[in-house]
């Protein structure tokens, strides 16, 4: 495995290798072109209005990409590490993309989110109870299609959902609360987001023949790639660009997510996080000037920076898990790739 420094040994800007990131877009947009056609599919046998629904979400009817991949992407090349082939792993990247898109549908509503990849969201489209019926109607999907298999397929999706809807309910319950500490907050997002990554790998790597040891290690890799992930995740929802996002400028902040960053400055002894603990409690609408300066709160208290370190540590761990599994090089390779471009990420 490399180290943390990109491929062309960290002369590139920003210490992002252009490279490494060529290389990982072209990862994802062959993930994309193997699991589109079966999750066009998939998506068809919904009933006509709902899958009007579900075919606008993906972009399908707009013309848009339908999101990053990154599940697929992870489950095929488990596959490949252990030996299989990508397309062994067919069902089990259909069904993660599925229930990952069951959850951006619902959380969509549940957090008043009006774009989402540079267009309306389905709710604001088709309103809230159509965008809930679709979500309903992708999750219901997901498992008949691995109820198909006589292994543990449909019990370990069943777990990764049950621990992010686990982790969703936390994510709904944190903002109420003036008292959240970041082992809480960290424990969320393991459970919002690194347990479906997780579920990707060790159904993909389930698929192409590994046994129990090396698909835990894998799912263990997922899992620490999905915290890295939501690490991410939640700085560019402070400090993302909203031209790259398709998101508003702040806002996580505009709607007080208790964000990894947000819980470790307010967890923090620095004199700002008195102030940002005072202006979380305010509950008057942020304008604009107001968002950057509790932006700036966040960072004056040590949240990016904290963030941004915790990502990279995780990345790490990552990397330990993937070496863990004793993969196929080329796969190793890919993957690895995959997890930088996913610390290093601007949307």
């Amino acid at each position: 495995m490399t180290s943390l420094l990109c491929s062309c040994g960290g002369r590139c800007p920003g210490g992002v290798c252009t490279r490494d990131r060529t290389t990982a877009d072209e990862i994802m947009r062959w993930a994309r072109d193997l699991v589109d056609p079966a999750l066009r599919a998939a998506v068809k046998r919904l009933p006509g209005p709902v899958a009007e629904v579900a075919e606008y979400h993906f972009g399908w009817s707009t013309g848009s990409d339908g999101g990053k991949a990154v599940r697929p992407a992870l489950a095929f090349l488990s596959a490949e590490a252990v030996g299989g082939t990508a397309t062994m792993a067919t069902d089990a990247a259909v069904a993660v993309e599925l229930v990952h898109n069951f959850s951006l549908l619902h959380d969509d509503v549940m957090d008043n989110d009006h774009t989402r990849r540079h267009r309306p969201t389905a709710w604001v489209k088709f309103g809230i109870p159509s965008a809930i019926l679709a979500g309903d109607a992708l999750l219901a999907l997901a498992t008949r299609i691995l109820a198909e298999y006589d292994g543990p397929e449909v019990l370990w999706l069943n777990d990764a959902l049950l621990s992010l809807v686990d982790g969703q309910s936390a994510d709904l319950a944190l903002p109420e609360r003036t008292d959240v500490r970041w082992g809480e907050s960290v424990a969320m997002a393991a459970g919002k987001t690194g347990a479906l990554l997780g579920a990707a790998c060790a159904l993909g790597a389930h698929a192409g023949g590994a046994g129990p040891e090396r698909s835990a290690e894998l799912r263990q890799f997922g899992e620490h790639l999905g915290l890295a992930f939501q690490l991410v995740d939640d700085l560019l929802g402070i400090w993302g660009d909203p031209l790259v996002t398709g998101k508003p400028v702040g806002a996580d902040l505009t709607a007080r997510k208790k964000s990894l960053p947000v819980v470790a400055a307010l967890n923090s002894d620095h004199p700002a996080a008195r102030e940002l603990a005072e202006r979380y409690a305010d509950l008057e609408p942020l304008d604009e000037a107001e968002v950057l300066t509790v932006a700036d709160l966040v960072e004056r208290a040590g949240g990016r920076d904290w963030a941004r370190a915790e990502s990279r540590r995780h990345f790490t761990a990552a990397l330990s898990c993937l070496a863990g599994a004793r993969p196929q090089r080329a796969a190793a390779d890919r993957l690895e790739c995959l997890a930088r471009l996913i610390i290093d990420r601007d949307r």
